[in-house]
């Protein structure tokens, strides 16, 4: 399933649709989590911000610097106008990331997750071009 994902970002990111990037620590470089931005398939100036971080990682403000930077490149290199996250109701961890880069809440919704093969509740977020350069 891994090899299957990056495979599909890389295809992504070719076509220039997607822009997937890595998270490794400053010091030792190590390889803790990424974040991916994807155009919508429906709407070339939408995209959707993914990210991921291993367990041992969570708390101590890594996606809280990792996500807007990756915001900003999604706004520049991909031009886009606005772009969504999304989390379980009770992921407050994401929720916290999702604010602090100025997204709003903008509802509720049902998202497929390959993980457990199932579609899940999750919480919507995002944030205008216009909003994140403030």
């Amino acid at each position: 399933m891994a090899v299957a994902r990056i495979e599909s970002a890389r295809v992504q990111a070719f076509q220039g649709d997607a822009l997937p990037l890595a998270i490794i620590t400053k010091i030792d470089k190590e390889l803790i989590g990424w974040v991916v931005l994807s155009r919508d398939d429906l709407d070339n100036r939408r995209g959707s911000l993914g990210y991921w971080l291993g367990e041992r990682y969570h708390g101590k403000g890594y996606m809280k610097e990792a996500a807007p930077v990756a915001l900003a490149a999604g706004f520049a290199l991909l031009n886009l106008d606005v772009i969504e996250s999304a989390a379980q109701p009770g992921n407050a961890g994401s929720f916290s990331v999702m604010q602090s880069c100025g997204m709003q809440r903008v509802g509720d919704g049902m998202v497929y997750a390959p993980a457990r093969q199932q579609d899940e509740l999750c919480t919507f977020y995002e944030v205008k071009r216009l909003a994140a350069m403030r």
